[in-house]
């Protein structure tokens, strides 16, 4: 027989508070993950994220002291994704730097023209906090720093001949990736001609013709 709607929403509670274990934090940030990286955090209420996850709200604030805390949690998870992302581009050639940082703006085209790609999680966040002492903030300039201070690193071994300004170049045409993903769309144009333009950058600065 068919339940009734007032026997759906017990089910859907009870699921919810059976969740509610040791499991919670692991539901709360995979929710917090898929809905703050689409719809971003300020849109996004708590009430929402305990929905999607499938547990009560009490779970989430014996996980997260508060919102603040569970945005924390989604920027520490979005940045070991990230980096990664960019420690498995760089392992693909080990040992050839300027290859490496060339193999880096290859794969973030074909990450950058995924169909709903929504940016940099990182850049999103910075135009949702402005403060710059707020502590989310505080993660965007640490995960920058952390991403600039290893392509210098690689630039350097590259023989650059000036290796904090092809880092410099390259970080520009990174965040530029990230705009022109959302601007002119995923795959678009700009985005495709990134690796070129890097190959580019990369060559003149370690003194090799463009790969």
């Amino acid at each position: 027989m068919a339940q009734s709607e007032t026997e759906k929403r017990t089910a859907h509670r009870r699921a919810r508070t059976q969740t509610a274990g040791p499991d919670a934090q692991a539901h709360l940030l995979r929710a917090a993950d898929e809905l703050f990286y689409r719809d971003g955090v300020r849109a996004v209420g708590v009430d929402t994220v305990v929905e999607r996850a499938g547990v009560n709200k009490m779970s989430l604030y014996r996980q997260f002291s508060s919102k603040d805390d569970l945005v924390l949690a989604y920027l520490e998870r979005k940045d070991g994704q990230f980096f990664s992302y960019v420690e498995k581009s760089f392992a693909k050639y080990p040992g050839e730097p300027a290859r490496q940082l060339q193999q880096y703006f290859d794969d973030l085209a074909v990450r950058a023209s995924v169909k709903d790609y929504r940016g940099c999680p990182f850049v999103n966040i910075a135009v949702e906090f402005p403060d710059v002492t707020h502590p989310a903030r505080q993660f965007v300039i640490d995960n920058k720093a952390r991403l600039m201070a290893r392509i210098l690193a690689l630039a350097t071994e590259a023989g650059a001949d000036d290796p904090e300004a092809l880092a410099d170049a390259l970080g520009l045409l990174i965040e530029g990736v990230y705009a022109a993903s959302q601007t002119y769309g995923p795959g678009c144009g700009p985005v495709r001609a990134a690796p070129r333009v890097a190959a580019q950058l990369i060559a003149a600065a370690c003194g090799r013709a463009p790969g």
